[in-house]
Parts: C-alpha cells; sequence; structure tokens
C-alpha cells in the first residue's frame, strides 16, 4: 500500500514520469526514483565544519540538537568539512535513512553567505547543484519564473 503512496507523492513534477502506476516497485527505474533528490525538497546546509567521520547517528545527533529539526522530516541536511572538499546530505526516506557522500578530488565548495548567527540556511537544488558543480552562484541573476502556489 505504501508502494502506491509513494508513487503518487514522486509522479508529479519529474520530467520523464507518465503517472503514478508507471514505475513498478522492485525495478531499477524505482530504486533510482527511492534515491533521487529533486527541487521539490527543502535543503538545510549546516554552517558549522563538520567531522566527516560522523556517520547516520552522529549527523542525526546534529540535526536534532544543534538545527533543532527533524531528521526523519524527509528535508535533506548538507554537512560540509573544515577544508570544504567533502559534502554529506542526509536524508529520511521510507524505511531509513540515505546518505550521500562525495570527496572532491581538487578544488573547494563555495558555500553562500548567510548571517552569522544562525546554524543554518535553507537552500535550493539549483544552489546545491551549482555549490557541488563548483560554479559560483553569488552573482548570477535568475530570471523570473511562473511559481504556482498554495
Amino acid at each position: 500500500m505504501w508502494d502506491d503512496y509513494f508513487l503518487s507523492q514522486w509522479s508529479t513534477g519529474n520530467p520523464g514520469w507518465s503517472g503514478k502506476h508507471s514505475i513498478r516497485p522492485g525495478t531499477d527505474q524505482y530504486l533510482s526514483v527511492m534515491f533521487s533528490l529533486t527541487g521539490s525538497l527543502k535543503y538545510f546546509l549546516y554552517r558549522q565544519p563538520t567531522d566527516m567521520r560522523r556517520s547516520f547517528d552522529g549527523l542525526c545527533g546534529l540535526v536534532q540538537g544543534r538545527l533543532q529539526r527533524n531528521p526523519m522530516s524527509g528535508e535533506v541536511f548538507i554537512f560540509i568539512n573544515r577544508r570544504r572538499d567533502k559534502i554529506k546530505l542526509l536524508r529520511w526516506e521510507q524505511g531509513g535513512f540515505i546518505l550521500y557522500y562525495k570527496r572532491l578530488e581538487s578544488g573547494t565548495l563555495e558555500l553562500p553567505s548567510f548571517d552569522k548567527d544562525t546554524l543554518s540556511c535553507e537552500m535550493n537544488w539549483s544552489q546545491l547543484m551549482m555549490m557541488i558543480e563548483g560554479i559560483p552562484y553569488q552573482n548570477i541573476k535568475k530570471r523570473k519564473r511562473f511559481l504556482l502556489t498554495n
């Protein structure tokens, strides 16, 4: 039953989907959708440098204790080390946590500017992708787009 719920949640707003029943559980397509990051998610960058030896429990502790957020909310929490050459993304999906980890072989991640008094800043998917790809987004001007609000 939750499979149909899961598929209905992911079937809107994703290019290439032809409906909620077009991807069946147990297929490669289903797994690629389960382990994906999209523009419909909320992303929170933890401001302090993070020890990359931390795994699921340690990062959940930071989310709960320092950010005062629920790590099982489905939001994506972003952690970066002091040298800014490693990044971890923690996300809860149905049934468990997923931890994405990337180590840059050269270069560093550019952090967004935000208020020094805050422990985190909210990012969008585009900002995250530009940060990972090494594109400085401080001077990028985004053109106006239609946004449907509830």
